[in-house]
């Protein structure tokens, strides 16, 4: 009789490494926000001139990150998941102290670029944690983490840059008549944040495991170093356990031991070096549908966001109909940044725990397609809270849309990753998928804001607030409609693989056979349970071959 199949556990240690590896960006990214329009100034911008300048930072950021997330992903795919990402967390943390220094215009923009450049681990990170969990009920929870993480950095970053920047005006006691901090004074924000990338870079060192199947046995240094220091402090065992560990450990050894590598992995013949995966092993139907509605989900979203801000702030008008108004709510800047703080506070909140009860429960495609088609409708009521007659109406008014586009965002990105993820041809191209992936949503980000933006000019000027806004919600109609062709998947997990796991379970059980090892007779006494490490070694072996050879054509 069969032994149950396993049950799935989340990997919770490497997602904890992963989410502290994460953290850092987005804390380093949303900290110029509250201090961006007076460091125009300080860079001696004309300030009719601010608004676009600050603008400028952020397309160009979008657009610099457009250009290189291929080029990441394929290098993830190259070279493995595990360099690729500290890579690209250390010239992120470079990028933004070249950031606080500026001091002038040109400055200031080459070092957005050079983040945007450098900020490949977005796509990186989220193959990584489908490899770690290529299992679809786990899923949800898993891919509910990255997104969480990032909404913990978007809480802190303004709330770090806001009381962080011009220090020696702030904190006079402190940083009051220090020259460096008078010519710098939006250094410290950034060298804040540079200290939670040297915290996070440290740990993926020490703790971050490979994941790429062609890397996963490479020695990696840094992960021995780690091992030797959580053996630094492992609590001490007793002599008498000491000797029963002994004793155990010499019992079990194998007679081969140089069939063991040193890392203490289980021993692979050299596979032949793979070519990179084609386009067409990239692009199939399925991918192709989920890129081009994951794109338009991040156009929408990110410009629906940034003509929030601006649409809380125009001052409060008489209608001069339903539908003819320019009214705003009049929010000062102090009160839009506490209605995002809770905005964000609370989409964290929904990320992580109502996500996956609803993935569970409705599937993740029928939660992404619910999502979508809600979307539209969030954009066409939402501009219709500002005509209300009171203060108390309008944000009554409010807030249910608000709550509504909250829940529609959060169950929208980790749903669309995860379909993203299971519409890949094999493990081999989700590092390019996913590089594909991060490109787009960036150009998607870069043009939706000045879309959205140079549509509430014209319509504002003919006397129609809502014009950007049923711009939004045409959109994200179009992009709703190709979630109708998208199919779930089957996950990472390979059919092949688990059949023959299961027929290597039946084998053993049915016989003990010696095991099939080219060496010296000494090999056939290493039978039982433990003579099956050498003969799953092989058979994964020449399982990788046959892969290898097939080109992956199949789902794994």
């Amino acid at each position: 009789m069969a032994d149950p199949p396993p049950k799935h556990k989340l990997p919770v240690q490497q997602l904890v490494v992963l989410s502290i590896l994460r953290l850092a960006e987005p804390v380093a990214l949303t900290s110029v926000f509250p201090y961006l329009p007076e460091m125009m100034e300080f860079l001696s911008v004309p300030p009719s001139e601010i608004a676009f300048y600050a603008g400028l930072t952020s397309a160009i950021f979008s657009l610099s990150q457009c250009l290189t997330g291929v080029s990441w992903g394929r290098a993830a795919d190259r070279y493995g998941r595990r360099p690729t990402i500290l890579l690209a967390v250390t010239c992120a943390m470079v990028s933004s102290l070249l950031f606080g220094l500026s001091r002038s215009l040109t400055w200031a923009l080459v070092a957005r670029a050079l983040g945007g450049l450098s900020n490949g681990n977005v796509g990186m990170v989220r193959t990584t944690v489908a490899e770690l969990v290529p299992y679809k009920d786990l899923q949800p929870r898993a891919f509910s983490v990255m997104p969480m993480i990032w909404s913990v950095g978007s809480v802190l970053g303004p709330s770090l840059g806001g009381a962080l920047a011009k220090p020696a005006e702030k904190f006079p006691g402190t940083f009051g008549g220090v020259w460096f901090w008078e010519e710098y004074p939006f250094f410290l924000p950034s060298l804040v944040a540079s200290g939670l990338f040297i915290v996070g870079i440290s740990t993926g060192f020490l703790f971050l495991q490979e994941t790429l199947e062609e890397k996963k046995h490479q020695r990696h240094y840094g992960l021995i170093l780690g091992r030797q220091l959580i053996a630094l402090f492992k609590r001490p065992s007793s002599p008498f356990s000491k000797t029963r560990q002994v004793k155990a450990t010499s019992e079990a050894q194998p007679l081969l031991k140089d069939s063991l590598s040193q890392t203490g992995s289980i021993p692979t013949l050299a596979s032949p070096p793979q070519k990179p995966p084609s386009w067409l092993e990239v692009f199939n139907r399925q991918s192709s549908l989920n890129l081009v509605a994951y794109t338009l989900l991040a156009l929408h979203n990110i410009a629906a966001d940034q003509l929030l801000s601006v649409f809380l702030h125009y001052p409060v008008e008489t209608p001069a109909s339903p539908f003819k108004f320019t009214s705003g709510f009049g929010f000062s800047s102090g009160r839009i940044g506490a209605i995002f703080a809770v905005y964000g506070l609370v989409g964290m909140l929904a990320q992580f725990f109502g996500y996956p009860a609803a993935a569970r429960y409705f599937g993740v495609l029928r939660v992404y397609q619910v999502s979508s088609f809600v979307a539209p409708f969030i954009y066409i009521f939402l501009p219709f809270s500002a005509i209300a007659n009171s203060t108390g109406t309008r944000v009554a008014a409010l807030v249910p849309v608000l709550l509504l586009k909250i829940l529609s965002t959060v169950n929208a990105y980790p749903s669309s990753m995860i379909l993203l993820t299971n519409s890949a041809g094999s493990r081999r191209v989700l590092g390019t998928l996913n590089g594909v992936a991060v490109s787009l949503s960036a150009l998607g980000r870069a043009i939706g804001p000045v879309l959205a933006g140079w549509m509430d000019g014209w319509g504002r000027r003919r006397g129609y607030a809502i014009a950007p806004w049923l711009l939004l919600a045409v959109l994200a109609a179009i992009g709703a409609v190709p979630t109708l062709w998208l199919e779930e998947g089957n996950g990472l997990v390979d059919d092949e693989v688990m059949e023959e796991n299961g027929n290597e379970r039946d084998e053993s059980e049915g016989n003990d056979e010696e095991a099939v090892v080219d060496g010296p007779p000494l090999a056939k006494m290493w039978s039982g349970r433990s003579n099956n490490t050498s003969e799953r070694a092989l058979r994964i072996t020449g399982r990788e071959r046959r892969t290898s050879s097939q080109h992956l054509g199949s789902h794994e």
